[in-house]
């Protein structure tokens, strides 16, 4: 009886020895191998292999390869640990299944991005408005797109719902169009008006000659002559072009005498 506890003993001390030596060989393959994985990533970051690739690309690139790295790294793991190989095959298949039924947005999510990286309807950099948000692009990812908004809000946004939508890039094209409204109490003269705007577009220094700028006559509204005005500038200007030449009309109108309307309704009386 005493030699079969001895046995049973020495058994269960050699199988705990054989288990925590592949546990430990295991952890040892998942530090090395997470900071080897991390340091090649970042060698290859910098390289300059990648130097003349677009940023978009190269960051979508390195997070697949970061991706791909460190499920190797577990695999690997897996298999020290004594998992058989064909067993962790099928058990991989059924767990991938089962993770994709439960990760279809995450699918569709990397899906996406393969469709953003290859039609590359806008690029690192560019200021964009897509799902309902604007802003500048950070970062495209396996999964998400990181956007920075003019007052410095951080926004990600799946990659799945982005390539499915409308997007807007105003970074594209080198040039856009400003176009503002005025409103002139009836009885403004319309021809001076018009020469009022055109002199103040023409004289802005971020105002672009060609296409030249126009003054239009609208509408003639409830309690207003609407006029507008449409400008052109460097896309990077637009706002500064925006607010300026809006702010100098409109002292314009104030220095020529011309009347800005407001909301009002005429009353008859009629006696019987």
């Amino acid at each position: 009886m005493l030699e079969f506890l001895t046995s049973i003993m020495t058994s269960l001390g050699e199988l705990a020895m054989s288990v925590g030596m592949k546990l430990i060989y295991a952890i040892i393959l998942l530090i090395i191998g997470f900071k080897i994985s991390s340091a090649l990533c970042k060698k290859i970051e910098k390289s300059k292999s990648l130097a003349n690739v677009d940023e978009s690309i190269s960051k979508f690139l390195l997070s697949i390869l970061r991706f791909a790295l460190n499920a190797v790294i577990l695999i690997s793991a897996a298999l020290v640990l004594g998992v058989p190989s064909a067993s962790f095959i099928a058990i991989l298949g059924s767990a991938g299944l089962a993770v994709g039924m439960a990760l279809q947005g995450s699918l569709s999510n990397l899906a996406g991005s393969i469709m953003l990286v290859i039609f590359k309807p806008f690029k690192v950099g560019d200021y964009i408005e897509a799902a309902g948000v604007a802003g500048t692009v950070q970062e495209i990812n396996v999964f998400y797109t990181v956007l920075n908004t003019p007052d410095n809000k951080r926004i990600t946004l799946p990659n799945g719902t982005v390539s499915n939508g409308t997007i807007v890039d105003y970074s594209t094209n080198e040039t856009r169009r400003v176009e503002l409204q005025f409103g002139a109490a009836y009885g403004t003269d319309v021809t001076k008006m018009k020469e009022l705007m055109l002199k103040i577009a023409e004289n802005h220094p971020l105002v672009l000659g060609d296409p030249a700028p126009a003054a239009l006559f609208t509408a003639q509204n409830e309690s207003s002559l609407d006029f507008k005005l449409r400008v052109w500038c460097k896309s990077a200007d637009y706002w500064t072009v925006n607010f300026e030449v809006f702010e100098q009309v409109h002292e314009a109108m104030l220095e020529a005498g011309i009347e800005i309307p407001f909301p009002q309704m005429d009353v008859h009386v009629k006696n019987d």
